[in-house]
């Protein structure tokens, strides 16, 4: 499980971790969220109650899909804007799997210039600059520790680099 802010890095570093395991299956949320071809609620600061539905959905068909991947031995990376809450909400989809939640941290002049740079969204990601400045302060890095995950923060670290520091992390049994 990777959260972070939109420009965390959450995609690319899904990937290039998930690509040094024989199988590897990348859950992104948003791509999920994106299937929907008529009446798409996107993501706001006030949380808009079909937004929240539609999230909801796509977290839980992403937690049953990890779940059937898993099982066929596949490693799987769910990426969101996750909070400690939501990762107790797919508890139910996850039970008896070996759950893994990050927090990817990055500075806001980080996220920023990352969301700036991207090429893998298929519109303006200057939209999500209101976004990433509202979650910021959402999203301090002690709350998810007090939650149990771990925290790396990849701001002054390259992609290799973040992944060979998730791959370092030590989880209890």
């Amino acid at each position: 499980m990777l959260s972070g802010s939109p420009g965390a890095g959450k995609s690319s570093v899904s990937r290039s971790l998930l690509a040094r395991f024989p199988f590897g299956l990348h859950l992104p949320i948003d791509d999920l969220r994106e299937m929907v071809v008529s009446g798409l609620a996107h993501p706001a600061l006030d949380h808009p109650p079909e937004a929240v539905r539609q999230f909801a959905l796509a977290r839980a068909a992403a937690a049953q899909t990890a779940r059937l991947y898993a099982e066929s031995g596949f490693a799987v990376v769910i990426d969101d804007v996750l909070w400690p809450a939501d990762l107790a909400f797919m508890a139910r989809h996850l039970d008896g799997l070996d759950v893994r939640p990050v927090r990817l941290f990055t500075t806001l002049e980080v996220a920023h210039e990352r969301n700036r740079t991207r090429t893998n969204k298929t519109y303006d990601t200057s939209v999500l600059a209101p976004l990433i400045d509202g979650l910021y302060p959402q999203m301090p890095p002690g709350i998810y520790r007090e939650a149990g995950w771990a925290v790396v923060d990849s701001s002054a670290l390259t992609l290799e680099a973040t992944v060979d520091a998730l791959l370092r992390l030590e989880w209890t049994a």
